[in-house]
């Protein structure tokens, strides 16, 4: 079994990034893919997919060890795997980051209540 090179996990406040995005309506194309976008746009209230997947951006860049501006947000996607279990992926400048520290897995987990987003990142 591959060690654990990293570990995040980051929280965010739904009231907030809910009047952020209303302020900043073109954050949604910046900070999230296509697929992402598309992964919560079925929804009654896509915000809490959009924070939960927000947070897990944040977490894989403390998993990596770097801090905001190191990596794209797009570089870090968070979409649904075959069973509907997130899958965390790496392009740009994240996966040369995460090749270079030896990361060849990534493990996430999504959460939310009526209030705030979590998420927790294991890289491998």
């Amino acid at each position: 079994m591959p060690a654990v090179i990293g570990l995040g996990l980051d929280a965010v406040d739904l009231d907030r990034f809910r009047r952020v995005l209303a302020r900043r309506p073109g954050m949604l194309a910046r900070v999230f893919t296509a697929a992402e976008r598309a992964d919560v746009s079925g929804r009654a209230d896509p915000v809490p997919g959009l924070a939960a997947r927000f947070a897990a951006k944040e977490a894989a860049m403390k998993a990596l060890g770097v801090g905001l501006g190191a990596i794209g947000f797009a570089d870090v996607e968070v979409v649904r795997g075959p069973g509907g279990a997130p899958v965390l992926r790496a392009s740009g400048r994240a996966a040369q980051l995460a090749g270079a520290r030896g990361v060849t897995a990534w493990h996430v987990s999504l959460t939310h209540t009526d209030t705030v987003a979590v998420a927790s990142v294991v890289a491998r």
